[in-house]
């Protein structure tokens, strides 16, 4: 590979630092404190911000947001960063967002992984050697993945799970926990209630009397094994008592689809 190449068009920071052989395509933005080493090709409208470190030999193409900001509501703007090692591919609209101040403050990406299209990786996941995400795959906050771990397409990794080495994760699994090397994963039926969300709610300063009534509503809607007419004669009781149940069942009568039950 010539020399560093930097297109006419795109726009290099003062304060970013390109390796020997670097290439930068037309209408890419590299940022200050951003440093690129030898001979990685960096495709047009890309967007890489700092502080981000990224290895040599690799290819990002056209598209790809690198380095963004961490897509949590805690995050004050401090100083964190991304790492992303040596020969690594990331394809088209991919996504890689720096840390968090409360977690270490950074985000790690190791050696030869392809991240395919749409991919996305957020704020303080461990990412191993030899890993291959296909398109779509996402990773929430917090996630550690080992080597070789291949996800496919659509899948989902909860934020703190961990994938061991050498797992694979089937077309359209959602992970919410720890899944042990050299495990297979696969999909398995379609989405189902599994409870309310009575963390957020608590977040959002519903009081323990309000929860109360909603978990009444869900375990009538969900668990009582009644059909959707019983259920929602149930819920209207407990409606008389509590705005909340009342919204459940204008929710219902409103929608256009059947039920998810």
């Amino acid at each position: 590979m010539s020399d560093l190449f930097v297109h006419p068009s795109a726009v290099v920071e003062p304060g970013a630092k390109l390796g020997n052989g670097v290439r930068v395509g037309a209408f890419s933005y590299i940022a200050d404190e951003v440093e690129i080493g030898a001979n990685t090709e960096i495709g047009p409208h890309c967007s890489i911000h700092g502080p981000t470190r990224i290895g040599r030999d690799n290819r990002i193409i056209g598209h790809a947001a690198i380095g963004g900001e961490p897509q949590d509501k805690k995050y004050a703007g401090g100083r964190v960063e991304l790492v992303i090692g040596d020969r690594n591919t990331i394809r088209e609209f991919a996504t890689i967002n720096r840390g968090t101040e409360g977690a270490g403050g950074c985000t790690r990406i190791g050696d030869d992984n392809w991240l395919l299209a749409y991919t996305h990786v957020a704020h303080d996941c461990s990412v191993g050697n030899h890993c291959v995400f296909s398109n779509n795959a996402t990773l929430a906050g917090h996630v550690s993945i080992g080597d070789h771990v291949i996800l496919s397409g659509f899948v989902g990794i909860h934020q703190f799970c961990r994938i061991g080495a050498h797992a694979f994760i089937g077309m359209g699994a959602f992970v919410n926990g720890d899944v042990p090397p050299f495990v297979m994963v696969a999909q398995e039926g379609y989405g189902r209630p599994r409870g309310i969300n009575s963390e957020g709610l608590k977040r959002r300063g519903f009081d323990a009397g309000r929860i109360s009534s909603i978990k009444r509503a869900y375990r009538a809607l969900y668990v009582s094994g009644t059909s959707l007419e019983e259920a929602r004669a149930k819920l209207a009781e407990i409606a008389g008592e509590s705005e909340d149940v009342r919204a459940v069942l204008e929710f219902i009568d409103s929608g256009e689809r059947p039920l998810l039950r």
